[in-house]
Order: C-alpha cells, then structure tokens, then sequence
C-alpha cells in the first residue's frame, strides 16, 4: 500500500479538463438522483393514496425540510472546503480533526434537530397554512423525516468529505442505492401494506439510514489521509470555527434563495392558475440547468480546494478558466435544446394551449440568460474554496436576493406584468455576476503581486 506522501492527487497534479469532467459527471448523476430520490414519494402517494396524501407529502413538509437541509448543506461545504485544503496538503492530522469535527457537527445538528422538529412541527405547519384537511398527515410525514433526520444529515456531510478528497463515485452509488431501496419500500409500504403517508415516511427514513451507514462504514476504511473511527468523533475548537465560519455563509445563501423563490412564487400565483401552472412546468425544465450548474460549482470548489491547500496557484487559476469555459461550453448547448424543444417539453405536463402559450414565453425570456449565471457559479465557487466565503455571500444575496425582492416590490406596483417579474432574473444576474468578475480580478491581480 502507497504511503499518503507517494500517492499521487489527479486533482493536484492530473489533466486539469480530464480530471474536472471526470469528477463532474459522478456529481451530476448524483444530483439526477438527489431530485429523483425527492420526488418519488409524492409520485407514489399522489398516484395510489390521493391529491391531499400528495399535497401533505409535497406541499408545506417539502418546503420547511428544503430550507433545513439546505441550510445544514450549506454548512457541510464548510467542513469539506477545509477538508479539501487539508488533503491537498497532505496534512493528515489537520484533515481527520476535520472529518472528526464535521460528523461531531451533523451528529449534534441531527439530534438537535430532531428534538425540535417533533416538538415544533405542527406550529410550522400551522404559520405555512397548511391546509386543514392535509394537516394530519404533513404532521405524520414530517415528525416521522425529522426523526430519522441525523441520517440525512450525516450522508449529505460524508458524501460532502467524500467528493472534498476527489472522490465523487462513491456518493453517486450510494445515493442510486438509496434510491432503488425507497423506490422498493413505498410500493411495499404504501401499495401493498396500505400505509399511506406513513409508509411513504417510514420508506425514505430507512433509506437515508442505508445511506448514512453506507457513507460512514466508507469512511471508516483506510481512505489514504482519511480514517473515520467513532470513538475519536468530537469537536476540535479551532477546526470547529474555520468550518462554521466557512458554512454558515453558504447556508444563508440556501435559506435566503429559498426566501426569494417564494415571493417570485406569490407575484406569479397572483396572474391566475394557468400562469401558476406554467411557471411550475417551467421550474421542472428548468432543473435541468441547475443540475448542471450545481456539479460544475462542486467541482470547481474541491479542485480550488485542493491545489490552493497544495499551493498550487497557478493550477486554481487554470482550473477556475477551464471550469468556466466547459460550464459555458455546456449550459449553451442546453440553452439552445430548451429553446428549439421547448413546446414539445411542455406538453408533457400538459395539453393546455394556454398553459403552454404562457410557459413557452416565460422560457424564452429568461433561459438565454443562464449563461449569466454560469459566471456566478463558477467563480462563487472557485472563491469557496480558496475559503473566501463572506464576500461571495455579501454579493450573492445583494445582487440576488435583496436586489430581487426590491425589483419585485417596484414592479408589481408599476408594471405589474408577467414578463416584468421575470426579467428580475436577467437583471440580478447580471448584476451579480459584474461584481464577481470585478472581484475575483482583483484578488487574483493581489494573489500575483504576494
């Protein structure tokens, strides 16, 4: 067995573009089934329970456990970013005390979370407005999710370390594992045994704990610098406040774009059902894009990660040019396939003409855009992990989110139009994406002169 010091790192030292496709594809499959995984209760309650088990499984549950995992994703970036660097180093000691500290950080979010979820969950529901025949069982679903929660949790923070040391396959199997186990239990649980929503709930805590065990029991093998041992799983103070320090910005973000997408949700919902059922076909197209947005960011974040823990400057440049240009490269092939498909796409939500004239429309105002959005990914990510997290955060939520809420409120009382409230997409990122590029110039121009 190589020594950690004769192991090569393909990340540090490999093709840049190779070994960053490499890296990607596992990352985007993962986000494929991450999204498949979340919608196969609804499907299953909504096609064999009925309309009020699906709006219990997918209504106000699905919005309050996206802005908590969401948030405790955010704060897993942080332990993988330092865990990134640590490896790229080969700073073996500092890299477990990360490992060590990030699982003491989700086994102590999981139980903190589960305590209050129980407790809190039927007042949550009540401040969303649950509806009272739904109310019932989004109480069931969602006490029984925040119970098995330390399993998501620890999954989403083990995958987070996994892909940190320049392993994103594992994650992807796991995951695809997880996914045909809860595929398997709902139909047994809510098909043949009759559970309804319950069975749905039992179904995903069981796979989240195959998962969780799965990601752990990796860990707990020689992995090169890392090795998980449960009896060493504890807080270190300083490692501790770097993770934190480095998450919570990231985890803001989550909760704060949450935010924003429900006041675009509430101007949309106010021109009538059919815009609204547009605008929710729109938001499944549009996941394509931010599947593969997301697995360029990640991947950006653990190459920077490791070649600026290893001092490799000049590969963090190379690698941040090379991200960008194939993320480009990418998103403007999707771009044109959504534009040239885009009728035949929204038939397969519906036949309404009207519903498919608004929805067409809707996507040519703001798909050729999201070759903005590609310059903010990026380089919001490729400052992550060099572990610049407060600026990208300060210009992520002005540009994005504060911006946005502001163009909403002005608009809906000027010009209130449906293609006014989109264009406060276009113009926020582009905003954002000015002041990024503006601010990584002048760090990497500072980075040259030191």
């Amino acid at each position: 067995m190589k020594s950690p010091a004769m192991t090569k790192n393909a990340i540090t030292e490999g093709t840049i573009w190779k070994q960053l496709l490499l890296f990607f594809f596992p990352i985007l499959l993962g986000t494929f089934f991450q999204q498949l995984y979340n919608t196969i209760d609804s499907v299953i309650v909504g096609q064999f329970v009925g309309k009020e088990a699906l709006a219990s499984v997918g209504g106000s549950s699905a919005q309050i456990v996206a802005l908590v995992v969401g948030f405790f994703t955010g704060l897993s970036s942080g332990a993988s970013v330092t865990i990134a660097q640590f490896f790229g180093a080969r700073n073996e000691k500092a890299a477990n005390q990360g490992l060590h500290n990030a699982y003491a950080l989700a086994a102590a979010g999981g139980v903190l979370l589960t305590v209050a979820g129980i407790l809190c969950t039927p007042a949550l529901l009540s401040l969303m407005r649950t509806p009272a025949d739904t109310m019932a069982d989004s109480i069931i679903y969602l006490r029984i999710y925040f119970a098995g929660i330390l399993f998501v949790l620890v999954y989403n923070m083990g995958s987070a370390i996994l892909r940190a040391t320049g392993d994103s396959r594992r994650p992807l199997y796991y995951l695809i594992i997880c996914c045909v186990i809860n595929i398997v239990l709902d139909c047994l649980f809510v098909i043949v045994f009759h559970m309804g929503v319950m069975g749905a709930a039992v179904a995903t805590l069981i796979a989240q704990a195959v998962s969780a065990v799965l990601v752990t029991r990796d860990l707990m093998r020689s992995r090169d610098l890392l090795h998980l041992s449960l009896r060493d799983i504890r807080f270190h103070g300083a490692v501790l406040k770097t993770q934190l320090k480095m998450g919570i910005p990231t985890g803001l973000e989550s909760v704060l774009f949450s935010i924003t997408n429900i006041a675009i949700m509430a101007a949309i919902n106010t021109f009538g059902t059919d815009t609204t059922a547009a605008w929710s076909a729109y938001g499944k197209l549009d996941a394509i894009f931010w599947m593969v947005s997301t697995a360029f960011g990640i991947a950006i974040t653990t190459f920077v990660g490791q070649n600026y823990g290893a001092g490799r400057m000049d590969r963090v440049r190379r690698s941040t040019r090379v991200c960008l240009l194939i993320d480009l490269a990418v998103s403007g092939i999707l771009v044109l396939f959504l534009i040239a498909a885009r009728e035949i796409l929204f038939r397969m939500f519906t036949t309404d003409p009207d519903v498919i004239r608004i929805g067409c429309n809707m996507l040519i105002l703001i798909i050729p855009w999201y070759i903005v959005y590609v310059i903010i990914e990026v380089l919001a990510g490729a400052l992550r992990g060099t572990g610049d997290v407060l600026v990208p955060m300060v210009i992520t939520l002005t540009g994005v989110c504060v911006f946005r809420i502001i163009w909403l409120s002005v608009v809906m009382r000027v010009s209130p139009t449906i293609p006014a409230i989109i264009y406060s997409y276009p113009v926020t990122w582009t905003v954002s994406a000015l002041a990024f590029i503006v601010y990584y110039i002048r760090k990497y121009r500072r980075s040259r002169i030191q």
